[in-house]
Formats: structure tokens, sequence, C-alpha cells
């Protein structure tokens, strides 16, 4: 039984930095890739960032390209995202998911249980 825990949400202004974690139950998860997605009040949950365990391959939704970096740290099984430049539509519940898919049909298998993030205007 797998485990994904999120965390580094909170309360930043429009133009801030936030880092958000993802601690994995181990290498159980190298077999698949992993990534982040969030779900705003109202609407549907949406992909935001996916990367690979073994060559850190990356890919973003165009909404959050060059302003979010996902990164892992394979020797902690761990996986981060920093979001720069914060806007108050970035506002949502964000969740790390690990799933055997790619980019935004990564297809989760596992997820966390979210971490919010707000930004004010």
């Amino acid at each position: 039984q797998g485990q994904l825990v999120d965390s580094g949400g909170g309360l930043v202004q429009a133009g801030g930095s936030l880092r958000l974690s993802c601690a994995t139950s181990g290498r159980t998860f190298r077999m698949y890739n992993m990534g982040w997605f969030r779900q705003a009040p109202g609407k549907e949950r949406e992909f935001v960032s996916a990367i690979t365990w073994s060559t850190g391959i990356t890919y973003y939704a165009d909404s959050v390209k060059g302003r979010f970096t996902i990164s892992r740290d394979n020797a902690k099984n761990a996986v981060y995202l920093q979001m720069n430049s914060l806007k108050p539509e970035d506002t949502a519940v964000y969740y790390c998911a690990a799933g055997a898919g790619w980019g935004k049909d990564l297809n989760p298998r596992y997820w966390g249980k979210g971490t919010l993030v707000t930004v004010s205007s």
C-alpha cells in the first residue's frame, strides 16, 4: 500500500512564492511517474506538472509554465513544486499524484490528501 503525503500550502500575496513537498512511502513509487494536480473552488481538477524519477524529464501545463518548477530528490523519494510569481487564479487545493501515464494523462493511481494554496490580491 503506497502513500503520498503532500504539504507546504499556505497563504501568500500575489507575486509571492511557495514550495510544495510530496513525501512518498519509498522506492515502490519508482515504477510510476510523479506529478501535481490542482482543484480550485467550483472548478474541475486540472493537471499542473509531471516529472520522471530516472531522467528528471518534466512537463508543465501552459498556465504555469515559466513560473512553476517541479523537481525530485531520488535519495529522499520526494517530489517538490516550486511556485513563483503566484497569481490569485493559482488558488486551489494542490494534490501530489503518482501514475503510469504522462503529462496531462498521468492517470494517477495514488493521490496525496491535498494541500491548500491561497493567493491573495
